[in-house]
């Protein structure tokens, strides 16, 4: 498969939301060249960063309290902030992840490294796909921030994706990268989410930083491996329909940060993600599909509109079912156990490409051979007089109208002769 460059083309097929994305860029347009002013933009960009500020819940106060007190705490243990994360309310809030993030991540943040300049940045081969990105993503920007925090809060996000890929020039971006860089950026602040990127690109996300999409396309398999274990029949449903794995693909790249209206979802989510081996997002992915199984089904079997249906992520979700589920899927189904399910479904899909392939081979063979026959009975006379729309058309309609009597004189001729030989 291709690289993935042809993202945003693979989820506009599904309706997503990148009309409404370039309304909004037309009204507030800037230059895609950025503009870098290390000095001058040195404050704290968390600030003003709160999407829909809610009041805690009381259980959620009593996580923050449990929270602090292990922050407080040096010696805490890493499987410590791993449950903390998991479990119901995740962090709770964003002045706590920016703190336990690190922690989970084993990253010093404390360590920094200088930036390069912008000449360097702005001479590497993926700028201006980074700078374009960027410059569409406002809908992961809080509403109402102000415009000029907003432009240094992405000229940030353009500097911090560009030093991972400047540091690690195997890694390959792809267009939903800044959707994972954008959260850390937003609730980590400039240095800290260098140093989470930099780990997760090294490791959770290296297969999705390859030349192509290979490997990235054989993990969306799991998803339905796993449905075969858990939901043998909306598995077969969604098989029948040919829906395919296309609809997961922004989830896995995104870990559901391009999918998601709510920022409350996508940072519950991370927290959930940095705890948990790097296969989870499939696992949240085949949990969510079934959260939603009635509504599949109510779609019929038609690829389209399940496609379309899953593609679109409703609001009010119960994501903390969703990643017990998940959980539960995890440890009855780790990933090893559904290996062999994903070699046979991916082995499948080949043969039956290579058959579709064949098949149309074949019919373009077929058609070749037919025209040469044609044009080899077709008189010159009248090939000389097609040049004009018209003529071609009359041409056109001889051709047929001869073909047509040619078959219907063979059928009959071959009728008598077989009634003459009986």
């Amino acid at each position: 498969m291709e690289r993935k460059n042809e993202y945003d083309d693979e989820i506009g097929s599904v309706g997503e939301e990148s009309l409404a994305l370039n309304n909004e860029c037309s009204s507030e347009k800037r230059s895609d060249e950025i503009n870098f002013d290390f000095e001058d933009d040195n404050e704290d960009t968390r600030s003003e960063l709160k999407f829909d500020k809610a009041c805690e819940s009381e259980e959620e106060s009593e996580k923050r309290i449990l929270i602090e007190e292990k922050l407080s705490n040096k010696t805490t243990a890493l499987q410590t902030w791993q449950n903390l994360a998991i479990s119901r309310y995740g962090l709770v809030a964003d002045d706590l992840r920016c703190q336990v993030w690190p922690l989970l991540l084993g990253v010093d943040p404390s360590q920094d490294e200088k930036i390069p300049s912008l000449e360097e940045l702005s001479s590497h081969c993926e700028y201006q796909q980074v700078v374009l990105d960027v410059n569409r993503s406002l809908k992961r920007f809080p509403p109402g921030i102000p415009y000029k925090q907003r432009l240094a809060l992405q000229d940030q996000l353009t500097v911090l994706i560009l030093r991972v890929i400047m540091k690690y020039p195997d890694l390959r971006y792809y267009q939903g990268y800044h959707d994972v860089a954008i959260t850390f950026l937003l609730v980590a602040g400039e240095a800290v989410s260098f140093r989470i990127m930099e780990k997760l690109s090294t490791e959770h996300l290296k297969e999705c930083m390859e030349p192509t999409m290979e490997k990235t396309s054989y993990k969306l398999n799991y998803i339905y491996a796993l449905l075969s274990k858990v939901d043998p029949d909306l598995h077969n449903f969604m098989e029948s329909a040919a829906v395919g794995t296309m609809f997961a693909l922004p989830w896995y790249l995104t870990w559901f940060g391009h999918s998601l209206n709510q920022y409350r979802d996508v940072v519950r989510l991370y927290d959930y993600f940095l705890a948990s081996p790097p296969l989870m997002p499939l696992y949240v992915a085949a949990s969510l599909v079934v959260h939603r199984r009635k509504e599949v089904f109510a779609e019929g079997c038609d690829m389209a509109s399940i496609h379309c249906l899953l593609s679109q992520i409703p609001d009010d979700l119960d994501f903390e079912e969703i990643l017990e589920r998940a959980s539960a899927y995890y440890k009855r189904f780790p990933p090893e156990k559904l290996e062999d399910i994903v070699k046979k479904r991916v082995r499948k899909e080949l043969e039956q490409r290579q058959r579709d392939e064949q098949i149309m081979k074949n019919r373009l063979n077929r058609n070749k051979s037919l025209w040469v026959r044609i044009n080899r009975n077709v008189p010159k006379w009248l090939l000389f007089n097609c040049r004009g729309r018209y003529g071609l058309l009359f041409a056109t309609a001889t051709v047929l109208l001869g073909y047509i009597y040619y078959i219907k004189v063979s059928e009959e001729k071959f009728s008598f002769m077989s009634m003459f030989n009986t």
